[in-house]
């Protein structure tokens, strides 16, 4: 028998408790993590067509695509993705529409950069984190646990931005908790794959989907040395916007592939 068969449930559910409290124990004793005073400095401020920070912003459209696309997939009347149960697709659906969200908050915080608007940027993206984190939940452990934890998953997403936002006005700067919650899916979600039996097919597509958000945070990490590196063709930043829409639009086909098991 596989080994994630044989752990009962409640010795899973308090591994993944002492996991995530470790991970909280590891990051709150270091000292407040401020956002740099360069953030807003993006290496590609070009402007095209009247349009500020052009490639920045134009490519927020592929998060707004992604997400109606998975939308569309959801709701459409026929060949819709398999669900064993249809509440499943609560978390599924609201994962798409934050990612309309994130790409209308970062294409109007790209205008014209600056905290009070990067404020809803990642407010969008702490919710779609968040969602999909509930979804996974629902596959692996159940239904009813990713629909009950989905609420207090969203609060805490949305509080950390909101932690951030509030330190950083009053000259603090405190990114830990919004840092512990980007870090938490990528943590957790490949733990579940690992020790829960999977009840839909393609998980490697989940896997490629927490690849490509590291990727597109590494880009983010070298937005100014991408931009040298290709010569002012195109900077880390806009990279990270393209390969973030890829891993929603990688949701939508893992989707649209899968079956129950």
């Amino acid at each position: 028998m596989n080994s994630r068969r044989k752990a009962a449930p409640g010795t899973r559910a308090l591994g993944l408790l002492l996991l995530l409290a470790a991970l909280a124990c590891l990051i709150w004793p270091l000292p407040p993590i401020p956002q740099p005073l360069d953030y807003h400095l993006f290496a590609d401020q070009r402007a095209c067509l009247g349009l500020p920070n052009c490639l920045d912003t134009a490519s927020n459209v592929l998060f707004v695509l992604a997400g109606l696309a998975g939308l569309f997939l959801l709701c459409r009347p026929s060949g819709r993705p398999v669900f064993i149960k249809r509440r499943e697709m609560l978390p599924y659906a609201l994962f798409f529409f934050a990612a309309i969200l994130v790409g209308l908050g970062s294409g109007f915080y790209h205008l014209a950069p600056d905290n009070e608007r990067l404020v809803w940027d990642r407010a969008a993206i702490a919710l779609a984190l968040m969602a999909w984190l509930a979804a996974i939940l629902c596959e692996r452990v159940s239904v009813s646990a990713g629909l009950l934890l989905l609420p207090p998953l969203v609060a805490a997403g949305l509080f950390s931005v909101a932690w951030w936002h509030w330190s950083e006005a009053r000259s603090l700067g405190d990114l830990r908790p919004y840092g512990l919650m980007q870090l938490t899916p990528m943590v957790l979600i490949p733990l579940l794959l690992r020790i829960y039996p999977p009840r839909y097919s393609h998980d490697r597509d989940i896997l490629m989907v927490i690849g490509l958000y590291g990727a597109a945070l590494v880009c983010d990490l070298n937005d100014r040395l991408i931009f040298t590196l290709t010569h002012g063709l195109v900077s880390g930043h806009t990279l990270k916007h393209v390969i973030a829409a890829l891993a929603v639009w990688w949701v939508r086909c893992y989707l649209q592939r899968r079956e129950i098991l």
